[in-house]
């Protein structure tokens, strides 16, 4: 025992100094929270990013959520004197970003170690990981599930996704549920509510969700983005991008926002032209072999696709289309859908998470083009969604321990939108 304890400790210091070398290019970064009390406060904030590089962590809503973002350390003075001229109330959340991660992969760690045994989902997987479950669950319930291939990314990595069918896709009076996670690589918490799902449907199929899977078809794939996914691991824990090269256009840097790289109102609102920053879309719509395969996904399966909910962490919103502030004709099913889910949701939520807000994009968040989201709905799928979940005041750095609720939390409220968008789905085939 006591040496089981020893290499326990080892473990997690191990853990540590490699960490803190991995961490070092954070070091001196600061995050900063900002309470928003009015829409000049977002624009001010919005041109702050542009000019100082910020990176938002949390974007705000008026009265209802503090902003959070990350500052260099050559940009913090600007930053709060900035604020500070225009009476923007402000505080430190983190007072060194390096330090902060260091002291997270130390609480996986210690997670780790204290679970003899766990499921894949229970965990931050690596991408090995996630690809093992994929193949298992295909050779172990091949009634039900399939396995699909879909490509290579840039670095050559299969992009799998399962597809979950009682008749193997060939009943066409049953409508499509496509989910998507992982296309911003440093959301570690989406993977795991993507598997969960998996294991619900398939594992622990429980009688009160049996018509889910006898009278809905299934596509859920796991990681989107599997070479950003990996690169958070093993080099930069807050890498958002993609890691494609394209020298042509930047010979320093890799990568673009694959959830601004879609052939929808591109490269117009809520990017950057800076081929560094964060929300670059890149040269051209679908540049990204990511952001192809999900088009070819909701394409191939069009006629029948009537809900695609793309994953993201965090803060707790329900978003829907358009990014320009638009709205679809069906803007009130889709917010009925998408506030049912919230509620589920919210109905089990633990108290230091907040509250989800749903709505349009623009309008409670911020202006976006070229999203998963926006192509879903503009090329015709009648729900499209974009769901942040929660990050219980930790930001990207959710402790494992929240994992199991997240998960249990989000089935809720995915089962909600999976019921209440077949009963529009049969109702307008019946007409």
């Amino acid at each position: 025992m006591a040496v089981l304890k020893l290499f326990s400790i080892f473990c997690v210091l191990f853990v540590s100094f490699v960490s803190a070398g991995k961490h070092d290019i954070y070091s001196g970064y600061t995050a900063h929270g900002v309470k928003l009390t009015t829409q000049s406060h977002l624009q001010l904030l919005a041109e702050l990013s542009e000019s100082l590089n910020l990176d938002e962590w949390q974007h705000g809503a008026v009265g209802q959520r503090d902003a959070l973002y990350m500052v260099s350390p050559e940009n913090k003075a600007k930053f709060l004197e900035e604020l500070e001229k225009n009476s923007v109330e402000n505080y430190l959340h983190l007072e060194d970003v390096a330090t902060a991660l260091e002291e997270h992969d130390a609480v996986i760690a210690r997670y780790q170690q204290s679970r003899s045994s766990r499921m894949v989902f229970e965990n931050y997987p690596r991408y090995a990981e996630v690809d093992a479950y994929l193949e298992r669950i295909a050779a172990e319930y091949p009634d039900i599930v399939t396995l699909v291939n879909a490509g290579s990314s840039f670095e050559n990595r299969a992009i799998k996704y399962l597809k979950i069918s009682t008749t193997n896709f060939t009943d066409t009076s049953k409508p499509i549920y496509y989910m998507d996670a992982m296309i911003h690589s440093r959301e570690w918490v989406t993977t795991p509510v993507a598997l969960y799902s998996i294991h619900r449907l398939v594992e622990d199929l429980r009688e009160q969700d049996r018509d889910l899977l006898e009278t809905i078809d299934w596509i859920i794939h796991p990681i989107v983005n599997p070479d950003g996914y990996e690169y958070t691991h093993t080099n930069v824990r807050l890498w958002r991008r993609t890691r494609s090269y394209y020298p042509e256009i930047s010979e320093t840097c890799w990568g673009i926002d694959a959830n601004r790289n879609f052939d929808v109102s591109f490269n117009t609102v809520g990017v950057s032209s800076n081929p560094c920053s964060d929300v670059y879309p890149g040269h051209e719509p679908f540049s990204e072999v990511e952001s192809r395969i999900v088009r070819d996904i909701i394409q191939e399966h069009l006629d029948r696709m009537q809900l695609y909910m793309n994953i993201h962490s965090h803060g707790n919103w329900v978003l829907y289309g358009f990014g320009n502030a638009s709205l679809p004709a069906n803007v009130a099913q889709i917010h009925h859908v998408g506030a049912t889910m919230g509620a589920e949701m919210d109905a089990v939520k633990l108290p230091e998470a907040g509250y989800y807000l749903v709505g349009n994009s623009a309008l409670i968040l911020y202006a976006t083009s070229g999203s998963a989201q926006d192509y879903g709905q503009d090329v015709g799928v009648p729900f499209s969604y974009t769901l942040e979940l929660p990050g219980y005041g930790q930001d990207f750095r959710v402790p494992p321990q929240y994992i199991d609720h997240i998960n249990a939390e989000t089935w809720r409220g995915l089962a909600a939108t999976a019921r209440l968008a077949r009963v529009y789905y049969n109702a307008r085939n019946a007409n």
